[in-house]
């Protein structure tokens, strides 16, 4: 059995522990954990890149008809709206609504909180991993 298992089992664990807190505060405002995650891309699209269908997509790790059915599902409650893409009229973008503002405030302040309680630990965790593993390595296996 390798050597650090115990502290990979323990990372996953406080990952899947922040993933719960997650869910269960992103249903007790009356969203999805998936609506959240939305939000939080939509919110952050970096200057110079397009909340399009694609990129939702790709940020949220699914495929590009989840991405639809999930703008749909947050579109009909408020949260989001497409508008047309200026410079490709076959597309739409997305946007955040001022209710989906209000909701992502909100529970951006509470994982902040779960973040700053149980953050340390997973570092210290992960900051274990690292250095059993004698130094970062990226995609690809380049150092």
């Amino acid at each position: 059995m390798p050597a650090k298992l115990g502290d990979l089992a323990e990372f996953r664990y406080g990952l899947r522990r922040f993933l719960s807190f997650s869910e269960t505060t992103s249903e007790a405002v009356g969203i999805s954990a998936q609506q959240y995650q939305l939000l939080q891309v939509v919110a952050a699209v970096p200057v110079g890149q397009e909340s399009s269908i694609s990129y939702i997509a790709e940020r949220m790790i699914v495929r590009h008809n989840s991405a639809v059915e999930l703008v749909d599902r947050a579109e009909k409650a408020g949260l989001v709206r497409r508008v047309a893409d200026e410079s490709d009229h076959r597309r739409s973008l997305v946007e955040i609504t001022g209710r989906g503002a209000e909701v992502l405030s909100q529970l951006v302040a509470q994982h902040l909180i779960e973040v700053e309680a149980e953050g340390p630990e997973l570092v210290r965790t992960l900051q274990r991993l690292i250095g059993a593993r004698g130094g970062t390595t990226r995609k690809g296996g380049e150092r």
